[in-house]
């Protein structure tokens, strides 16, 4: 109960956190964490997230069947779900709506990891889902095919999904996503036109140092 208690109060300063810094607005987002076997904390349907409270987090199954507390988990659980199912090492999942990388996706410009070292050690290649109706089965059905090897995935016109080892991860991940999403903006401006990746061999020294080859 303690570990769970815990869990509470770290999951409501992400949430506050991603409203401060205008990654989610009013109701959009959620975010859930794994509490022991088979269990999970998330946040509530229709809930700003900002005003949320420890106790107002729902305590789900792994089928998403609610456990404890007041109200429907949130109505993207299923792509929650997935992802613990298809990543045992996953501990916290983030959906947000991040302005600049949701912006990225409209303009049908994917996000080029490879520009930056930095992006490219912190998670590799970083895909976009094709659009799918939210609150459907077409959203965890659209990640499929990449969430087993993403560490983030951007949703085409629908935000972001990012993963950690720990909601300060899954946040931190996000954070980093669409600062880099602004440098490649106001990169794209100067040179109008998108930036140029790094060298092949470059990514793989990038590659070595990271630990993911």
């Amino acid at each position: 109960m303690k570990e769970e208690n815990r869990l509470r109060c770290q999951l409501i300063t992400v949430c506050r956190r991603l409203e401060q810094k205008g990654l989610v607005a009013a109701a959009d987002g959620n975010v859930s964490c794994r509490v022991g076997q088979g269990r999970l904390l998330i946040t509530p349907s229709g809930r700003a997230k900002g005003d949320l409270q420890p106790l107002d987090l729902l305590l789900v199954d792994d089928r998403g069947e609610v456990l404890a507390g007041a109200g429907r988990p949130s109505s993207e659980i299923r792509l929650h779900l997935l992802v613990y199912e298809k990543r045992p090492d996953v501990q916290a999942v983030v959906h947000a709506h991040p302005p600049m990388l949701t912006a990225m996706t409209l303009a049908g410009i994917p996000f080029p990891a490879d520009a930056l070292p930095e992006v490219w050690m912190g998670f590799g290649p970083v895909p976009t889902a094709p659009y799918a109706t939210p609150c459907t089965r077409e959203v965890p059905d659209s990640i499929a095919p990449f969430v087993e090897d993403a560490q983030a995935v951007l949703l085409a016109r629908h935000g972001s999904l990012t993963v950690g080892r720990d909601l300060g991860e899954a946040c931190a991940r996000l954070e980093k996503l669409e600062h880099a999403a602004h440098t490649l903006f106001y990169a794209h401006l100067m040179q109008q036109s998108p930036p140029e990746p790094l060298a092949r061999e470059d990514l793989q020294k990038l590659d070595r140092i990271s630990g993911r080859r």
